[in-house]
């Protein structure tokens, strides 16, 4: 049985210093940021909510969410993300709760949320149909799950090589949006997909890739 979570912690312990270098993980970029948290509020109630970030990596979604008055708990594997991650919104004077531990099972107890969120995730994961069952089983009454995805050409920081065996994982590449609304449909009660590749706003420039927004309500 492929088992990635001491090569997968590696690679994004590895992959954390650079990691906001990209447009859409560091949101530097005026625009990028704006666009990324009108999205966020389009997609969320009204705050303060209680929101699960899970694969929250340096932190700028849940500073996003901190800034429109939620409250944030983010979950990474990689303990020198959670380290940015809760850097990032000390020094915008907010506040958040990071916890080092597996996206797919976050280690929450029985805590309950208003929305769980998930950026570019599914694709790392060895059963990714086991972490949406736990990711809805988060999730209070009238609960929202937020994934942003996407089905991409190759996989990885940078061109860099992804963890060996890599390859075996179920979404190797990511998914596409009728996959992953295939997969998500048992568990809720409502859902729409919204398109993101032509927002060039939100990536920094074209892509020609698909990519995606799933928003639905158990």
């Amino acid at each position: 049985m492929y088992e990635p979570t001491p090569a997968i912690t590696a690679y994004w312990d590895a992959a954390a210093a650079a990691f906001d270098d990209e447009p859409d993980h560091g949101l530097r970029q005026e625009h990028t940021r704006a666009a990324w948290a009108r999205l966020l509020g389009s997609w969320l109630p009204t705050a303060p909510a209680d929101v699960l970030d899970v694969g929250c990596g340096t932190g700028s979604l849940s500073l996003l969410l901190a800034e429109a008055g939620h409250r944030v708990t983010g979950v990474d594997l990689a303990p020198r993300m959670v380290e940015r991650a809760e850097a990032k919104l000390a020094a915008a004077g907010l506040t958040g709760r990071f916890l080092i531990g597996d996206a797919a099972d976050p280690p929450t107890g029985q805590e309950q949320y208003d929305v769980l969120l998930c950026r570019h995730l599914l694709w790392t994961l060895p059963d990714p149909g086991a972490a949406l069952r736990a990711w809805v089983a988060r999730l209070g009454p009238g609960g929202r799950l937020v994934l942003v995805e996407g089905r991409w050409r190759e996989a990885g920081e940078s061109g860099a090589p992804y963890v060996a065996g890599a390859e075996s994982l179920p979404w190797c590449g990511g998914i596409t949006a009728a996959e992953l609304t295939a997969a998500v449909r048992p568990l809720v009660s409502d859902l729409r997909v919204e398109p993101l590749s032509g927002n060039t706003e939100l990536w920094g420039g074209p892509v020609t890739d698909e990519r995606y927004a799933l928003i639905a309500r158990i």
